[in-house]
């Protein structure tokens, strides 16, 4: 059974940093395309950032770029999600997503078949 279980959640105050990981069973990194979504309350899910399973391209969304790096063990079959001088407006649930295809010309896809239940990420003095 594929599954994909995120960590590393938590409260911290804005500035401050976080880590999140997401590990994988069932399957491999490997050639797999990976991203990070967060949802906050009342807003949409938002596609922040992903990174190819076959080159480690990765893309940024326009709100956390500068601040947030994405990065793979594929050894460890982690993804991690590397969160700097987080802001209140960063305050979500964070999820991961895995696919095995790619689109052309795209790091990100449009769509994922695997997720994970995702960690709670609270930004607040």
């Amino acid at each position: 059974q594929l599954q994909l279980v995120e960590s590393g959640g938590g409260l911290v105050q804005p500035g401050g940093s976080l880590r999140l990981s997401c590990a994988a069973s069932g399957f491999t990194y490997d050639y797999v395309t990976i991203a990070w979504f967060r949802q906050a309350p009342g807003k949409e899910r938002e596609e922040i950032s992903c990174i190819s399973g076959s080159d480690g391209s990765t893309d940024y969304a326009d709100s956390v770029k500068g601040r947030f790096t994405i990065s793979r063990n594929n050894a460890k079959n982690t993804v991690y999600l590397r969160m700097d001088s987080l802001k209140p407006e960063d305050t979500a649930k964070y999820y991961c997503a895995a696919d095995f295809a790619t689109m052309p010309g795209s790091v990100c896809l449009n769509e994922y078949d695997y997720w994970g239940q995702g960690t709670q990420v609270t930004v607040s003095s």
